[in-house]
C-alpha cells in the first residue's frame, strides 16, 4: 500500500493543523503521527519539480502539468504567535 510522510520542522508543536494542497486533513482520518512525521496511509503525494526544459517550454505558454502536493502545517510559536511551515518534504513508500 501507498503512504507518503512528511517531517515535521523542530519548531512545530501541537496543537497544529495539516494541510494538503490548501485542504484540511484530520489526524486519524487523513494522516498519523508517527514521532516528528506525519504518515499519509494509501496516498502518494509528490512534489512537482520543474526540469529546465518544462520551465523554457512554460516560458512560451505551453503548460507541462503535473501532480504538485504542498503539505502545510498551521501552528503557534513558543512566543504565541502564528506561524505556517510550508511545503514540507515529502518522502514516499510506493511499491509502484
Amino acid at each position: 500500500m501507498a503512504r507518503s510522510i512528511a517531517r515535521l520542522p523542530s519548531q512545530v508543536q501541537r496543537p497544529f493543523e495539516v494541510y494538503i494542497s490548501g485542504v484540511p486533513q484530520v489526524e486519524g482520518k487523513d494522516y498519523v503521527l508517527d514521532g516528528r512525521d506525519l504518515v499519509f496511509e494509501g496516498r502518494t503525494l509528490r512534489k512537482d519539480k520543474v526540469s529546465g526544459w518544462r520551465w523554457f517550454l512554460g516560458a512560451w505558454g505551453v503548460g507541462t502539468y503535473r501532480q504538485n502536493d504542498s503539505v502545510d502545517v498551521r501552528y503557534t510559536t513558543a512566543a504565541g504567535r502564528p506561524a505556517v511551515a510550508e511545503g514540507l518534504e515529502l518522502t514516499s513508500d510506493d511499491p509502484a
